[in-house]
């Protein structure tokens, strides 16, 4: 271990998550996690400065990884009412602090993860090593970022692609698309894939087919579909097959060929009928960029912390300055 002792984070929408880290060899060794749940706090810094309380440490810097985009070290939150600030967490006396994007931490991550972190999808084992690796995810919102190489050095790209728009790939997901734009004018690729997104697909699938009933949570849709109830199995394999499309997509657009890295709380969850879907066709279904795709690996990100190794990362840099 090392003298030097960070604050990381992973703050969403739903439910956040502190640690503490240090290092040992080059590698983050994460200890004393808590788990919240954003909504019963009025912002992020009442959520640290409860952590602080409950630890009785004070780190030596913060990094909090934080589910919106950061202008000038301040968050609004994107599915949450409040803000958070670099400024504010100074005030609970963190010497350094910095904020950054919850999928920018998990670029960054991908250089710490180990095979058990990770569940394949598909046939390829590992991209190239030295080019840019993609990572996305649905939860409460849709992320995305990159991880890019440059010689010996590596640079997180920070984005908001999850509200890119959805692009339909049959004429069942066209039909979606007008369903949901009758509610929302901008039909995002968050509005579909994510936790609301699937009560969205799943009505609008329901409509589709004359059925009647509305799912009450993103839970119950994959819980009953992994209990093999058919309208929800329906729901779950073509949320898998977008999801697939869209990863496609973001390959192509980051020129990922060191692999796609799939996040968030949902997928995991749901890898039985993952494994079923046409998620890796749908990856590869790019017309004449199909052989440029079959090479690049996609892997699910089953460590529910990774976010934390990215942070701390980041957080460790604090230390050389």
């Amino acid at each position: 271990m090392t003298d030097f002792c960070a604050l990381v984070g992973d703050i969403g929408g739903t439910n956040a998550r502190l640690a503490f880290a240090e290092f040992s060899d080059g590698v983050p060794v994460i200890s004393q996690v808590k788990h919240f749940a954003s909504g019963q706090y009025p912002s992020g810094g009442a959520i640290v400065r409860d952590y602080l309380a409950q630890t009785a440490r004070l780190p030596d810097a913060a990094a909090l990884a934080v589910a919106g985009p950061v202008v000038d070290g301040t968050v609004q939150f994107t599915n949450l009412g409040w803000t958070v600030s670099e400024s504010e967490l100074h005030g609970l006396g963190i010497p350094a602090v910095r904020l950054l994007n919850d999928f920018e931490s998990l670029a960054v991550a991908t250089r710490y993860f180990v095979p058990a972190d990770l569940h394949r999808v598909g046939p390829v084992e590992k991209g190239d090593a030295k080019a840019t690796m993609a990572v996305i995810g649905p939860g409460t919102g849709f992320g995305a970022s990159a991880l890019v190489h440059n010689g010996d050095q590596t640079i997180a790209m920070a984005s908001e692609g999850g509200h890119a728009s959805f692009a339909p790939g049959d004429e069942i997901e066209r039909e979606i698309l007008g369903l949901i734009a009758r509610k929302h004018n901008h039909v995002s690729i968050e509005r579909i894939v994510s936790g609301p997104g699937l009560l969205n697909l799943h009505a609008a699938l329901n409509e589709i087919e004359g059925i009647a009933g509305v799912a009450g949570t993103p839970t119950e849709i994959t819980g009953r579909a992994l209990k093999g109830e058919a309208p929800f199995v329906r729901t779950v394999l073509r949320f898998c097959a977008i999801l697939g499309s869209v990863a496609g997509d973001f390959a192509l657009a980051y020129g990922a060929r060191g692999g796609v890295f799939i996040a968030g709380g949902i997928v995991p969850t749901i890898l039985p009928l993952l494994e079923k879907s046409d998620f890796r066709r749908r990856f590869e279904a790019k017309g004449r960029f199909k052989t440029y795709l079959a090479p690049i690996p996609t892997h699910i990100i089953l460590n529910p912390h990774a976010a934390f190794l990215g942070a701390a990362a980041i957080a460790h840099r604090f230390k050389a300055e």
